[in-house]
């Protein structure tokens, strides 16, 4: 049967449960609802149109400006002079403040600026940029004009960059002449230049944002800096456009093909990401929230640049490390000195301040009282990183699951709604409107404690990819065709019999060890609970007898002694799994490969250990990580 899983009859979940219910039962009622935390230039009347299923389009009709709502209307409310963007960059010593009215002007202006290159309404521009304020701003001028930004994570490889100027044809590029990777200073202008050269499509002009560190020199005949783009501009209004018009287009990072540009639209986006703030994150207006990721991410999409701002609230921009910019108080230091009360980061994050500072010594320096909740998405979480965290901040960590494709948390605990108790290893349970099914291969709905694979019942909520970038059909292919009415997400998982989601890691990193399947998630969950490690990969390799069998790599936190460690984990995993895992080998390494945004490559690993030349993808983090460990997958 085609039914999400809704949580048990607990007193405990009652006002989850009950909003939950609505958005599944009457989802164009609790959406109308949920818009009217928006202005609207031309309000919804119809709130789903579903004449074209599978694929489906929210507030068909309805007119807005995403801009507006994240920077105009809260001037017009009187608070124009509450911050709005804080940029805090360790690594050029630099902390500026922007209010919502310094934000207005600012954006209005590179908007006009755009506007005088002939940037209109639909029109894409391709955003290359660093973490600055300036990169903030030209979305939100993007926004403003109704135009369709694609932003390219900074220090992306030619290859890269060019396939994205190719799908996103756009009309201008804005880009830094450099960007700061901790202490190392990366030349950005050697790169976008490969790319055009190997790109079929010439953009008309490109902006380059001269940073001191390393000014681009010389400029094209097609290129002029930011301070001449805005020297003559004259500011620029918001210019309406329809709900289900594109906001963004933001290209997955692939690492063989084409890559897929997931597609957000203006009004289902707006809606979701502004109720996201109020119920999952709880955060108010004039609060500040701080999401530790980057812009080029999803994450930094909707949680650094656009939910605070349309909910009102001061968002920070960090240019830095957890570690290593100076140190490993980093991510203290910022959420006292700004009074952040809701702090977003990834797991991988957290492992790394937990390995050069096990104990939290650096923590007693800095005042965090005003933070209230962490939470961590982006990669598995592990309960041995969920505890070390609870217990030394002392607030509750909320484990959420999404994607890039969905743009908004799919399962977490929502805060602002309901207090509902977290449960390591779970991202707790559905959020509105997310119909989440766990199914066999025959696509039935398997019961509690059963692994299968997860699907979401469509239509996908507001603020979810309504399609691919020019590709409908791509679009049903990759992601609607495998389980016909549901979406699939790739992962794997199970719920628990209180409706609790287990996410156990991409379908692929299921292992079938002599006719046993068998998930690198939860050897990863037993290793990580050993206190000497730090952080650690689990991966299938092909074993001549058995088909397949894991391969463990940990890392050790600071002072850990790894004598006699590899013997003990592989004796911890045959007690808490059972013999059936079979796992034999684990080797401690100083470090784990990982694309910037702090996702372990196990599948790179997987394809070394069984001799294919796979791509490295640009996004990795170090290359020499990577290679470090070919000796030992070879």
């Amino acid at each position: 049967m085609d039914k999400p899983t809704i949580p048990a009859h607990r007193h405990l979940m009652a006002d989850y449960r009950q909003t939950y219910q609505r958005s599944i039962t009457d989802p164009e009622t609790f959406w109308r609802e949920a818009a009217a935390g928006v202005d609207w230039h031309v309000p919804p009347t119809r709130i789903l149109d579903d004449s074209e299923a599978p694929i489906f389009r929210w507030f068909p009709g309805a007119e807005l400006n995403t801009c507006h709502n994240a920077v105009d209307r809260h001037v017009a409310a009187g608070r124009g002079d509450q911050p709005a963007l804080i940029h805090d960059s360790p690594v050029t010593g630099v902390i500026r403040s922007y209010t919502y009215r310094d934000l207005r002007d600012e954006v209005a202006l590179f908007a006009g600026a755009l506007r005088g290159l002939g940037v209109a309404r639909g029109d894409r521009v391709v955003i290359y940029m660093a973490m600055v304020p300036e990169t903030v701003i030209a979305m939100l001028a993007c926004a403003r004009l109704g135009a369709v930004h694609s932003v390219v994570f900074g220090g992306f490889g030619a290859r890269e960059l060019a396939a994205r100027i190719d799908d996103a044809q756009p009309k201008v590029i804005v880009a830094t002449s450099c960007g700061i990777e901790g202490r190392r200073v990366v030349a950005y202008q050697p790169m976008l230049d490969a790319a055009l050269a190997a790109a079929a499509h010439v953009p008309d002009r490109r902006v380059i944002l001269q940073r001191p560190e390393l000014p681009a020199e010389p400029l094209g005949e097609r290129d002029l800096t930011w301070a001449e783009a805005v020297a003559g501009a004259e500011p620029a209004e918001c210019v309406p456009v329809l709900a289900t018009d594109p906001l963004y287009i933001l290209h997955t990072s692939g690492t063989t093909g084409r890559p897929k540009g997931v597609v957000r639209d203006n009004g289902g986006h707006a809606v979701a990401l502004r109720w996201s703030m109020e119920n999952i994150f709880d955060v108010r207006p004039g609060e500040v929230f701080w999401a530790a990721s980057d812009v080029g991410w999803v994450v930094g999409h909707s949680y650094i640049v656009y939910a605070p701002l349309l909910a009102g609230a001061t968002t920070v921009l960090y240019e830095g490390k957890p570690v290593g910019t100076p140190d490993a108080a980093a991510f203290w230091r910022v959420a006292a000195r700004h009074r952040v009360v809701s702090l977003f980061t990834a797991p991988t994050a957290v492992r790394a301040i937990r390995k050069e500072d096990p104990e939290g010594k650096h923590l007693p320096g800095y005042d965090l009282s005003a933070l209230r909740l962490l939470f961590l998405a982006g990669e598995r979480l592990d309960p041995q990183t969920y505890r070390w965290a609870g217990e030394l901040l002392g607030v509750p960590v909320i484990d959420n699951w999404w994607q890039t494709e969905t743009g908004w948390p799919i399962a977490a605990s929502p805060r602002g709604l309901q207090e509902l108790p977290t449960r390591p290893g779970s991202p707790s349970v559905p959020m509105p409107g997310y119909r989440v099914r766990v199914v066999d291969e025959s696509g039935n709905d398997l019961p509690p404690g059963e692994e299968g694979a997860i699907v979401i019942g469509l239509p996908l909520p507001p603020g979810c990819l309504p399609t691919l970038w020019q590709d409908d059909e791509r679009y049903v292919r990759s992601y609607l065709s495998a389980y016909q009415g549901n979406y699939l997400t790739g992962d794997g998982g199970r719920f628990d019999e209180d409706g609790y989601l287990y996410v156990l890691g991409r379908t692929d990193d299921v292992i079938n060890v002599a006719g046993h399947r068998l998930s690198t998630g939860a050897m990863e969950e037993v290793l990580a609970a050993h206190p000497a490690v730090a952080e650690c990969a689990v991966i299938g390799v092909h074993d001549a007898v058995k088909g397949q069998a894991p391969r463990a790599f940990v890392v050790l936190t600071a002072g850990a002694d790894g004598a006699g460690l590899e013997a003990e984990l592989i004796a911890r995993v045959r007690e808490q799994i059972g013999p059936v895992a079979a796992l034999r080998r684990v080797d401690v390494v100083a470090a784990l490969p990982k694309t910037r945004s702090g996702k372990i490559l196990r599948g790179r690993m997987r394809g070394m250990a069984d001799g294919a030349e796979t791509p490295v993808p640009s996004t990795i983090e170090d290359p020499a990580v990577l290679e470090a460990l070919r000796p030992l997958l070879g």
